[in-house]
């Protein structure tokens, strides 16, 4: 095996790799990516047996074909390293892999890729086409309300299902930890043949690093257990969360009739400034609303208390607590110019709508005390 390739085009495929490989596996061929040169492209894979992650680089001069599995931390490490946009050369010589590049040569150790553990399973039915910020809108609104907690595994993930409001297709994005709910929709132009799914948490973060830098179309196809994304010349196929995501539509807010508007920058600057008092930002925020005055407030015992008053719309009186952090990521998400939060009482679930985004809407529950 002997192929050269561009050095920014090596390290940004081997980047993705870092997220898909395990620190601390237990396998060492599990630590180690497959490089494949042949038919004139270099193949990639990265697996930690729950998600495959597959990138093709196409301008890559091979000189003789082969494949080999190596340690993907080291590698990434020595190619980022690397002058940008230089030529590497590899090669397969004895079990080792020679990397080279300007006035540098690295042997790395290699396992055969034989050894490499690879599902080839038939994807084709049940398939369908999504633009690729499309996507990534559903997963980073969703994203940050998705649960830490083990012993609920079925809420530590995405739930992605079609719903169909007024004769109208959607793709449905929904995840909570049962403090906060993110509910995120984009229209389908039809109806597609989809199973609900439940997409893992570590998934989610490697599918949106492979959005972020990319503008396209994503073919999204499932098996029961499984599920694939194509990109352009990437392909991620993760298993999925085996479990039953609780009926969300009971919890969103039916009679919260108390509306408050307010400008969304001064409404997020002001909240993140008045909770910089407590250190662990598990202090609740208060709001003390009266009309058109929001007075938001944090106290801690141990470091002191902050307060801030906005000029708002709100035709009540209210006292209620927010966790801080959930208020932040909430608003963070949002792209409008304004946010619009509903209430009922002090002990009700608030709900927050973006007028920017009609599609979009997330629950936040109050804090006791």
């Amino acid at each position: 095996m002997k192929f050269n390739v561009n050095q920014q085009d090596l390290q940004q495929a081997l980047n993705y790799c870092q997220g898909v490989i395990e620190k601390r596996s237990t396998l060492p061929i599990l630590s180690n990516i497959l490089l494949d040169a042949s038919d004139s492209k270099l193949t990639i894979t990265a697996t930690d047996l729950d998600l495959i992650f597959v990138h093709e680089l196409n301008n890559v001069e091979i000189l003789e074909e082969g494949k080999t599995t190596t340690t993907s931390s080291i590698m990434y490490d020595i190619i980022r390293k690397f002058s940008s946009g230089k030529k590497i050369n590899l090669s397969l010589t004895d079990s080792k892999l020679q990397v080279e590049s300007e006035k540098s040569i690295f042997n790395l150790n290699c396992i055969s890729a034989t050894e490499f553990p690879l599902t080839d399973e038939n994807f084709n039915q049940n398939e369908f086409v999504i633009k690729s910020k499309q996507l990534l809108k559903l997963l980073n609104k969703c994203k940050f309300s998705v649960s830490n907690d083990e012993t609920r595994h079925y809420l530590s993930g995405i739930y992605f299902h079609q719903t169909e409001v007024e004769d109208k297709n959607y793709l449905t994005a929904v995840a909570t930890d049962s403090h906060r709910m993110s509910i995120s929709k984009i229209r389908l132009e039809q109806k597609i043949d989809f199973e609900p799914i439940i997409l893992p948490k570590k998934t989610i973060f490697q599918l949106c690093s492979l959005l972020d830098s990319y503008d396209g179309d994503v073919k999204v196809s499932n098996i029961k257990s499984k599920i694939k994304f194509e990109l352009n010349n990437s392909i991620l196929i993760s298993k999925l969360i085996d479990g039953k995501f609780p009926n969300y539509i009971q919890v969103i807010p039916k009679n919260n009739q108390k509306k408050l508007e307010i400008d969304l920058k001064l409404f997020l600057n002001s909240v993140d400034r008045v909770a910089s008092v407590s250190l662990d930002k598990k202090d609740g925020v208060k709001f003390n609303l009266s009309k058109d005055t929001l007075n938001l407030s944090v106290n801690n015992t141990n470091s002191g208390d902050g307060k801030e008053t906005l000029n708002v719309k709100f035709d009540h009186d209210l006292e209620i607590s927010f966790n801080s952090r959930y208020l932040i990521d909430v608003a963070s998400q949002l792209d409008g110019e304004r946010v619009e939060i509903f209430f009922n009482d002090t002990g009700s679930p608030a709900l927050i709508k973006d007028p920017g985004d009609f599609d979009s809407i997330f629950v936040v529950m109050p804090m006791k005390g």
